[in-house]
């Protein structure tokens, strides 16, 4: 009688191959993985689609041909960029290409070799690395990938007769640098230079060469400056990008549809000084048509020119309080694509008509020759619309396509986060008047409801087309964000639908719950760092956040090298005439929209940095003042806070906690004293004394109020772990 084979082993689940790969030193492959769950030849195909799949949901990381590593996990060898220092002066690091979900590992470089500079912020490295806990790293410098050495952006001090420091306008950079006698440049006590660094020898501050002088710390335009120089945003045209610009004139009406009859109004804020789109709407039958009119900028910037190319380099314009850094030189932001009331100007034009409903019935573009009727402020318009006056202008038609659109868009359920932006105001010496919260009046509502039907127009129209189209494009939240947005939820008592498929209408939902209550500035948030970041693509995902199947930008075009391209692809798919999407454009894309995505985020980081640093001198002759305010993060080495009254943020440290073992649970956002059982939670309500404001740096320290003995503090009894200083450490007791 034949033996009978035992049954094949099942094929392991996702997350037994997941644990086993993670607890791997380094790459395997599914020879390993075979072998560890006694898997047969006739289940390898299965295996090896089963882990096709779980690299292509990010479960394992590709590395290498048919080789694998935990997601996070970084290779033996990678490229780091120097992000600032240790309070040693050495070099702290983040890989450059980081693919995981969570926040990038911290590498912690070692001192370069003697008689080699050491790393600066901003230094791209090829380094070895070695795991030396979670998430972190230390790395060895193998190869500098630049001829120069980074660059240092400080405050010279100066200190004769041993020369000067630098003190770093970087807050992540913890160590100051030593100026050598002759390495000054010349620099005056309270400069902001640009030093590099030089080769050293032992211990101690690291010495670095001024090599550019940029005006006083404290100078009208000193906080921008800084924010543009640590971003390497660029700020000078080239002399051919100018002059092409200096060269544009108006347009003909030739090829061109005559829209100046129709009363089209820009709306805009008070400070505004270019405006690139323009908008009308009249009843139609038992609905509404719509007339988006965009500044021509394809008329002037033409693919491959010096002006193309410079606006690609920019990717996008940034603002700051105290100025504009644009994408196009100013002959034509401020003024040939500028749509100025009462002036004729080229323009592209989307006309749409709606339902009562708000549902889009139709849509045409075309090249058109425009005028607009009044330049509108958004302040104008609600007091036109409040006050319900009769007026030329068609403001009672904007209002009722703006409500049929809104209600569309409350029954296809957008994610409607309410974050009021900061409005930073100063005096003609570049002093901070004031900081508080932008209004978001219905005005605002109505110009965002106008340009995203726009938007989602021109994305249709070249999907029917079958042209090339730049996507604005918003993923799902991935699974650990989901995660961590329930666990917070859940601290509130609120719940989400089980799954990975939640809708914006579920977070949407959890919004309108909280509206109104103290919860919900953190609620929203809490809310908004969950979701993934848009991006820029070729390739058409939809978005999440707006519950969009396509999306693309059409509407700023004088500030987004994307809407750019998408009117070229549209000019050219309609034949509208000249300046349209040329092939070789078409080729680059994938490589363009990688591109003016990191421009478009290095835009934003540098203005949450300028308004955190204009924030920091309005707080700095109020040190030792007491404030309310709100935690709004929970760390194992702190509290974040965030003043009620407008919106400054910053660090309390776990030292300027009372004196106790503090326990960090991460799932709860929560801080517990194990002596005094003292609790800090996210979203807590807490008065805190300002300790400390940086202008410098953007820093503010705080000091929390609650629970600070008005006595001594008694240790507690012998062997107590949390008795004492030592209690300060944040580290969780061995087997919690």
């Amino acid at each position: 009688m034949a033996r009978r084979r035992p049954p094949a082993p099942e094929l392991p689940s996702r997350e037994a191959i997941r644990r086993f790969i993670r607890e791997q030193p380094g790459r395997v492959g599914k020879r390993e993985i075979a072998r560890a769950f006694n898997l047969g030849p006739e289940q390898r195909t299965a295996l090896r689609d089963l882990l096709k799949q779980m690299a292509a949901e990010g479960q394992a990381a590709p590395a290498g041909h048919r080789r694998f590593r935990a997601p996070g996990r970084l290779p033996e060898a990678v490229v780091v960029q120097v992000t600032g220092t240790d309070p040693d002066g050495d070099a702290l690091a983040r890989p450059v290409d980081w693919q995981g979900s969570g926040p990038p590992p911290l590498v912690l470089m070692a001192p370069e070799p003697r008689g080699r500079p050491a790393l600066a912020p901003g230094e791209r490295v090829l380094a070895r690395l070695k795991p030396i806990g979670p998430n972190r790293y230390e790395g060895r410098t193998l190869k500098r990938l630049a001829e120069t050495p980074g660059r240092i952006l400080g405050v010279y001090h100066p200190h004769k007769p041993t020369g000067g420091r630098i003190e770093p306008t970087d807050r992540r950079a913890k160590a100051e640098w030593a100026v050598p006698p002759g390495e000054d440049a010349g620099a005056e006590a309270g400069e902001i230079v640009l030093a590099e660094p030089l080769p050293g020898i032992g211990h101690g501050r690291k010495p670095a060469r001024v090599i550019e002088r940029l005006g006083r710390m404290g100078d009208a335009r000193a906080v921008s400056m800084i924010v543009i120089r640590t971003h390497d945003i660029p700020t000078e045209f080239p002399a051919a990008a100018v002059a092409e610009a200096e060269r544009a004139r108006g347009v003909a009406l030739r090829g061109r549809e005559d829209l100046r009859d129709l009363p089209l109004v820009t709306i805009d804020g008070e400070d505004a000084r270019d405006f690139d789109d323009a908008v009308f709407a009249e009843p139609d039958g038992d609905g509404f048509r719509l007339v988006v009119a965009i500044a021509d900028v394809a008329q002037y910037v033409r693919p491959d020119s010096a002006l193309d190319r410079a606006a690609f380099v920019r990717g996008n314009s940034c603002y700051f309080p105290d100025r504009v850094v644009p994408m196009l030189p100013e002959a034509l932001s401020n003024h040939w694509c500028s749509l100025r009331p009462n002036e004729d100007r080229g323009c592209l034009f989307v006309e749409m008509r709606i339902g009562p409903d708000g549902r889009k019935r139709a849509h045409r573009f075309g090249r058109g020759l425009m005028r607009s009727a009044a330049r509108l402020t958004y302040a104008q318009v609600q007091a036109a619309a409040d006050a319900d006056s009769p007026t030329d202008l068609p403001i009672a038609s904007l209002y009722a396509a703006f409500r049929a659109l809104f209600a569309a868009r409350e029954a296809r359920g957008t994610l409607d986060l309410d974050l009021p932006e900061r409005r930073v105001v100063l005096d003609d010496a570049g002093r901070v008047i004031s900081v508080a919260p932008r209004p978001r009046l219905d005005s605002h509502r109505l110009i965002e409801e106008f340009m995203v039907l726009a938007n989602v127009s021109a994305a249709e129209e070249l999907e029917r087309l079958h042209r090339p189209c730049m996507f604005r494009v918003h993923a799902p939240p991935s699974a650990e964000k989901l995660a961590g947005l329930r666990d917070f939820l859940r601290t509130l008592d609120i719940s989400l639908p089980q799954g990975d498929q939640v809708q914006p209408r579920d977070l949407d939902r959890v919004l309108k719950r909280v509206a109104g209550s103290e919860q919900a500035p953190l609620v929203n948030e809490v809310m908004l760092r969950s979701q993934s970041q848009a991006a820029y693509s070729p390739d058409n995902i939809g978005h999440f956040g707006l519950a969009l199947a396509r999306y693309a930008h059409f509407t700023s075009p004088i500030r987004r090298y994307a809407d750019l391209l998408v009117h070229r692809a549209l000019i050219a798919g309609l034949k509208l005439g000249p300046g349209g999407l040329t092939e070789a454009e078409a080729a680059r894309f994938p490589d363009i929209a990688e591109h003016i995505t990191t421009t478009e985020r290095r835009a934003a980081m540098a203005e949450r940095d300028a308004i955190d640093r204009y924030l920091a001198a309005f707080m700095a002759d109020k040190v030792g003042a007491v404030f309310a305010a709100r935690i709004s993060g929970v760390t194992r080495f702190g509290l974040f806070v965030t003043i009620t009254s407008n919106g400054a943020s910053g660090l309390v440290p776990l030292k300027a906690l009372p004196d106790d073992f503090w326990m960090h649970d991460e799932a709860a956002a929560m801080l517990t004293g194990r002596r005094t059982r003292l609790t800090f939670r996210l979203a807590q309500e807490v008065e805190v004394r300002l300790a400390e404001a940086s202008p410098v740096t953007g820093g503010l320290i705080f000091h929390i109020m609650q629970g600070v003995p008005d006595r001594p503090h008694r240790p507690g009894p012998p062997g107590n772990p949390a008795a004492g200083r030592h209690a300060r450490a944040g580290k969780r007791p061995r087997g919690r």
